[in-house]
């Protein structure tokens, strides 16, 4: 099949469907497949395909990392990937990061997407408008949408060091829904949506630096290393409890023989 096109998906029961959409489309010697990890990197091998096809929900969220793995391993192979459904803008873009050329889905209809298939079976390079949005949008970290306040950047730095809202509450002496109307406001402030996103607009930003991030639980105490001369006599004491204990069972046993 040299020089063909190798599907990858896991929807079995229309693997013939999806040949025949794609022979319809004008792509050759298809091969349709659901092999992943090794057995897939042996298939790519074995056919030395043209062009491979993932759909984008193949590895779930981490499609675009894998899909870019497959690229460094075979750069001869170009590499689309495709989506039947909605696969999310925020994730879908990591497919264009990760040096996979082509993406289409049909959430955009699926006369788009037939298009958009045909134009990658011609070695024609395509994505979808609204990934190309997010990725325009992602060029450059957005500045604050409003002034961060000096309480504002106390919960910032709470958060960024994994404080939880019972913890940041207590610490801001505040209640647990204040936290969550400042967390609100600082993400709408910050164009993000959590706070993994969060650590790194606040780092971006210069709103904290690195050597402020200090991952230590409330109330963590390091226990110093035990004494040896300690864990000697501890081996010792459990040393003699195993004799006592096979010493009882003898005594047992003897009594259960005399009793007989």
């Amino acid at each position: 099949m040299t020089g063909g096109t190798l599907a990858v998906t896991r929807d079995v029961n229309n693997h013939s469907t999806y040949k025949r959409r794609l022979e319809a489309l004008g792509f050759h010697d298809v091969t349709i497949t659901d092999c992943d990890s090794d057995a897939l990197n042996f298939k790519i091998r074995d056919l030395r395909p043209k062009l491979l096809m993932m759909d984008a929900e193949f590895y779930e969220c981490c499609t675009p990392y894998m899909m870019g793995t497959l690229k460094k391993m075979f750069p001869k192979v170009k590499m689309a990937a495709v989506c039947i459904g909605h696969y999310p803008e925020e994730y879908a873009m990591n497919f264009i990061f990760n040096g996979i050329k082509s993406y289409a889905t049909s959430y955009d209809g699926f006369d788009v997407l037939y298009r958009a298939q045909e134009k990658i079976g011609r070695g024609e390079e395509y994505v979808s408008p609204a990934v190309l949005e997010r990725i325009e949008i992602r060029k450059e970290l957005p500045p604050p949408a409003a002034n961060i306040s000096e309480r504002y950047m106390q919960m910032i730095q709470l958060c960024c060091c994994g404080y939880t809202d019972n913890e940041v509450g207590k610490t801001m002496k505040i209640s647990k829904g204040s936290v969550e109307n400042y967390k609100t406001r600082i993400f709408t402030a910050l164009n993000i949506r959590n706070c993994i996103e969060l650590i790194r607009a606040a780092l971006t930003l210069g709103l904290i630096k690195l050597e402020q991030l200090y991952f230590y639980p409330k109330g963590l105490t390091l226990n110093p290393k035990p004494d040896k001369k300690l864990l000697k006599m501890s081996k010792e004491k459990r040393a003699m409890s195993k004799e006592q204990v096979r010493n009882n069972k003898e005594i047992i046993r003897r009594i259960y023989v005399n009793q007989n």
